[in-house]
C-alpha cells in the first residue's frame, strides 16, 4: 500500500481505529480532525456515532476494517482483547494485507507486545506499540505523550498519525520498549497519587486551606501534574472519571510482573496495588484512580 499527501500537506493515508473507549473515542477525534480518512470499529455498537459528523466511517468488524486501512491503530483494554481483536475470529489479522502497518496504542506486557509483532511479522505485517500517557485531558486536547517501540521505518511511517494525537512521540527502541516506558511511568504515578493523597490528607486533618497550600506548592519541588490535575479530587473526595483504577490496577500488574522478571522491588508500587484491590472490591473500580485518596481519607478518620 502506499501513501499520498495532498496539496495543503494533510496525510491521505487511511487510518483504521479499533477501540472507542474513553481514550480511543477522544484520539480518533483528532484524527479525523487532522483530516485523515477515518474508520472505526468499537466491540459494542454506538460509539461511534457522536464521531460521524466529522467524517468517520464505521466498520462491522475488525476484518473489515482492516480491508480498508493502511494504517491500523488499536486502543484497547488488555493483552488479551488485543490478541482476541488481533488474531480472533474475523479478526484484523483476516483483512490485514501485506504492508499494512498496526500501531497499539494499548497498555499491554512488552513480552505480548513482542510475540504480536512476530506473529504479524510473519504476514509481511508490520507492527509498533505506542502506549499512550495524559489522560482523558490529553485525548481530548491531542497532547498526549506516546513511548514507542518499533523498527525505525515503521516509526516514521507512524508519526503523522501519532503526531495528530500527542504532541510528544518518543522513539525509545525495539518492540516493547513503548510498554516499558509505560510500566515505568505507571510505577511514578502510583507513588505521585499516593504521596498527593497523603499529603492533601495531612493538610485536611490540620484544618488548613489545601487549595491554598496546593497552589503554593505547585511552584515550587513538589510540583507535579497530579498535584495540579488531580488534588482538587481529592481535597473534595470526589473522583469523575480520567482514568478507571481498575484500568491503573491493570497496568501495576503489569509492572510488578516486569519487576519480578528482572529482581527489583517496588514497596510502593505493591502499596498502591493493595489499596487499588480495596478500592475495587468496594465498587470504585470505575472511578479515577485518583481515588486512591478515598482510601487515605478513610484510614485519616475523612
Amino acid at each position: 500500500m502506499t501513501e499520498a499527501s495532498s496539496s495543503d500537506g494533510t496525510s491521505e493515508v487511511r487510518v483504521g481505529f479499533a477501540g472507542l473507549g474513553t481514550m480511543g473515542i477522544l484520539m480518533a477525534a483528532n484524527l479525523a480532525r487532522a483530516g485523515f480518512a477515518l474508520t472505526v470499529w468499537n466491540r459494542t455498537s454506538g460509539r461511534a456515532d457522536e464521531l460521524r459528523t466529522l467524517g468517520v466511517e464505521e466498520a462491522a468488524s475488525p476484518a473489515t476494517l482492516a480491508r480498508q486501512c493502511d494504517v491500523v491503530v488499536t486502543c484497547l483494554t488488555d493483552s488479551p482483547q488485543v490478541e482476541a481483536v488481533l488474531f480472533g475470529p474475523d479478526g484484523l489479522v483476516e483483512g490485514l494485507a501485506a504492508g499494512t502497518l498496526v500501531v497499539d496504542c494499548s497498555t499491554i506486557s512488552p513480552t505480548r507486545a513482542v510475540d504480536f509483532e512476530a506473529r504479524l511479522g510473519a504476514r509481511d505485517v508490520s507492527m509498533i506499540d505506542a502506549p499512550v500517557s495524559g489522560g482523558t485531558e490529553g485525548a481530548r486536547l491531542g497532547t498526549l505523550t506516546i513511548m514507542v517501540g518499533g523498527e525505525g521505518p515503521d516509526v516514521l511511517r507512524a508519526t503523522p498519525v501519532l503526531s495528530a494525537m500527542g504532541t510528544s512521540v518518543n522513539h525509545l527502541g525495539p518492540i516493547g520498549s513503548g510498554q516499558w516506558a509505560k510500566a515505568i511511568n505507571q510505577v511514578i504515578l502510583a507513588g505521585t497519587y499516593l504521596a498527593v493523597a497523603e499529603g492533601v490528607t495531612l493538610g485536611l486533618r490540620a484544618g488548613l486551606d489545601v487549595e491554598k497550600i496546593v497552589e503554593v506548592l505547585g511552584g515550587g519541588a513538589a510540583g507535579s501534574w497530579v498535584l495540579a490535575n488531580r488534588s482538587g479530587r481529592m481535597i473534595d473526595d470526589s473522583y469523575p472519571l480520567g482514568f478507571k483504577i481498575s484500568l491503573h490496577r491493570k497496568d501495576l500488574a503489569i509492572a510488578l510482573d516486569l519487576a519480578r522478571e528482572v529482581g527489583a522491588v517496588l514497596p510502593v508500587t505493591a502499596m498502591a496495588a493493595t489499596l487499588e484491590d480495596g478500592l475495587i472490591a468496594q465498587g470504585y473500580g470505575d472511578d479515577d484512580n485518583s481515588a486512591l485518596a478515598r482510601q487515605v481519607r478513610r484510614l485519616s478518620g475523612l
